[in-house]
Order: structure tokens, then sequence, then C-alpha cells
């Protein structure tokens, strides 16, 4: 299994971050992973993306040629990478912030107002954190306790943070999981 991630938005939505956590739970799961960060020259509220592999085997290299999963938090994340997408992806979509993905090819596209959703939450700064629970309900990658557990391993020197962070989670994956 190799799954080839790019992680999009504008600065200070928590792209990096993102990517990070997933490349993270990745290792704890004792598969090969890559990150490599992109961002623009103004960092909040510029473009940031980053990309993620994740492989049984080892990687030859770490650049994604046709992305498996885009995670967009942003219109023109969808704009710039809709094209570099393997027939069979799956594009997550913020569609608090996208209200349009054009169609190509087989690609399954799965829209979650991670803004709303975390608002009814009272955790306005949880919506990557939702988008990584919509990924969850989504995809076979790892079961649902890999990811809360590597969430709060990934946040373990900000424990005030825990609760939060999970309940963003459960409530992306609650979102997607029950359609």
């Amino acid at each position: 299994m190799e799954k080839q991630f790019v992680f999009a938005g504008f600065g200070g939505q928590g792209i990096l971050t993102t990517g990070l956590i997933i490349a993270h739970i990745g290792a704890m799961q004792d598969k090969e992973v890559t990150w490599i960060p992109s961002y623009g020259a103004e960092m909040r509220g510029g473009t940031a993306n980053c990309t993620v592999k994740i492989s049984d085997d080892l990687i030859g290299s770490p650049f994604v040629k046709k992305i498996d999963i885009l995670i967009a938090m942003n219109q023109p994340s969808i704009d710039k990478f809709l094209p570099q997408m393997s027939d069979n992806g799956l594009i997550l979509v913020n569609s608090s912030i996208i209200k349009e993905v054009p169609q190509k090819g087989n690609i399954k596209v799965v829209e979650i107002p991670a803004a709303e959703v975390c608002e009814k939450i009272s955790y306005a700064r949880g919506t990557n954190i939702c988008i990584i629970g919509a990924l969850a309900a989504c995809t076979d990658l790892f079961d649902k306790a890999c990811y809360e557990e590597g969430i709060r391993h990934y946040f373990a020197k900000k424990p005030q943070f825990h609760e939060n962070n999970l309940a963003a989670f459960r409530a992306g994956y609650e979102y997607v999981a029950k359609g």
C-alpha cells in the first residue's frame, strides 16, 4: 500500500500541522512516511500545502506525482491540485469555504462544512482536526483509535487542547459517517 496526499489551503488553517499529524500517525503504525511542507512568502493568509506519502515499503521519492487524497481547505487549492489527482482519488473539501468542485473522472468528493461543525462544539480552531476525522470516516487507511492516539501523541506537550482536538476529530468523523 502506498498513498500520496496533498494538504492545501491558506496559511493559518493548520494545513502543515494536518499533514504532519497524518505522517506522524503513519509512522506510529510502522509505515514508511515522508512529509514535505511548502508555503508562500506571507505565512498567515498566504498559500500553504504539504505532501505526505505513506507506504508499507521503502519510498523511492518523496515527491507526489499523482494525488490519491487531496485535503482542500480553500478554492485555490482545488484549482491548483485537481489536475494532479489520480483517476480514483478522493478529495476532502472544506465546504465552509469551497462552494464548487469541478468533476473529474472517478474522483470521489466528500464535503464537510468544517467551520460550522467546529462552531457547534465551540472550537473554531479545530477545523483542520475536524477534516482528519472526515478522512478517518471515509477511508480505511487506519482505524479510528489510531487517529485518536496519534492526535493525543502529536499534541502531548499541549494537553490543554486534548479534549477540544478529540471533540473536533469526532465531530468530523460523525458528520461523514452519518452521511
